[in-house]
């Protein structure tokens, strides 16, 4: 549980650093994550998605010395709505954040989000980070977890010795069925298609169209969309980006109507041969609560888990972002999944901009 809100601001633990506002551009930011712990979720391009597609407020964080040199960074973004609370997130709608640098800038820039986040009265700060904070007064949360695969150099490889038998019996059935798997920005209209209905299968609220267009302008050919076809229609995709060596599918969806086609195990299987192909190594299947399906479904690809020690800081106790798997939400999804498409994709990006 977090620990309660006391009225004095939080002095950063290194005198030495000063954490202010960044004032630069994309490629000034870009160039100060250099640090290990650092993801594709720190990049500066999430600045105009969160600001220009969620109309949300953002603060992005550095930590200097007293000779100007950088230390680390932190990325922020404000998601507050009137019916689900108010939040301070890094990141919001992804699965990585938090401070990054070394260890004196990590801590200094976790107690200068708090201080920010009491000043700005939010129910909750959540730092997303993938590794610990030493040393942070922060409570950390490990309610989710991400799986992760090693990639060979060649696909025949990751074919014959990467996955077992049984998956890629699955992944034939698909391919006898005549699918195939295409990639490219181009792909962006059936992934939305295919994403927002299954989004509403799911009984959740889709994010906006334009969130996706703005990260296919900010990231170029470090995002990756994909789908797989049945004939000329999308029966399954996927939006995801990569970093360094590491690739991360974020976003996919898969058609019930041809579930038992498995076109999701196609799906997977192309966006890692075109990982291999692309030199990644690490292909990451995103976020996903311990011993759920979608964590057995993951872990079936010889993949490993890594928890995810998430930093708390909230004046009341509050544990979590709203969730709209959670009880509380259960009547209201079933209710959703009513809904036709055309109705839940005009409705839901109103309502999924404030679910971080």
């Amino acid at each position: 549980m977090p620990s309660p809100a006391s009225d004095q601001p939080v002095e950063p633990q290194s005198f030495e650093l000063d954490v202010s506002p960044f004032q630069g551009d994309a490629a000034s930011w870009d160039a100060l994550l250099t640090s290990a712990d650092a993801t594709f979720c720190h990049r500066y391009g999430w600045k105009s998605v969160f600001e220009q597609a969620l109309g949300h407020e953002t603060f992005w964080l550095v930590a200097r010395d007293e000779s100007e040199t950088a230390h680390g960074v932190l990325p922020l973004t404000r998601v507050k709505s009137r019916l689900f609370g108010d939040y301070l997130v890094s990141m919001p709608f992804l699965n990585y954040g938090g401070p990054v640098g070394n260890p004196a800038a990590q801590r200094a820039l976790a107690a200068e989000a708090q201080n920010i986040g009491r000043e700005l009265g939010v129910d909750l700060l959540e730092l997303r980070t993938r590794h610990i904070t030493e040393d942070s007064d922060l409570s950390v949360n490990a309610r989710k977890l991400t799986v992760v695969k090693q990639l060979p150099a060649d696909p025949e490889e990751l074919w014959e010795k990467g996955i077992k038998a049984k998956v890629r019996s699955q992944i034939r059935r698909p391919m006898k069925e005549g699918m195939e798997v295409r990639f490219g920005p181009e792909q962006l209209d059936a992934f939305y298609d295919v994403f927002s209905t299954t989004m509403r299968d799911l009984g959740t609220p889709v994010l906006p169209r334009r969130f996706f267009d703005v990260i296919r302008a900010e990231f170029g050919s470090d995002v990756i969309f994909t789908a797989v076809y049945l004939g000329d229609e999308p029966v399954a995709a996927a939006c995801g980006l990569g970093w360094n060596d590491e690739f991360e599918i974020t976003w996919a969806g898969s058609s019930r109507e041809h579930a038992k086609k498995a076109p999701n195990m196609l799906l997977y299987w192309g966006l890692m041969e075109e990982c291999v192909r692309r030199g990644f190594t690490t292909f990451n299947f995103g976020r996903c609560s311990p011993d759920s399906g979608t964590h057995r479904f993951k872990k079936q690809w010889g993949s490993e888990d890594v928890p995810l020690p998430w930093l708390q800081w909230s004046p009341s106790g509050m544990v979590a972002t709203p969730n709209p798997d959670s009880v509380k939400f259960r009547l209201a999804t079933r209710a959703w999944q009513r809904l036709p498409v055309g109705v839940a994709n005009v409705i839901g990006p109103r309502i999924s901009r404030s679910l971080p």
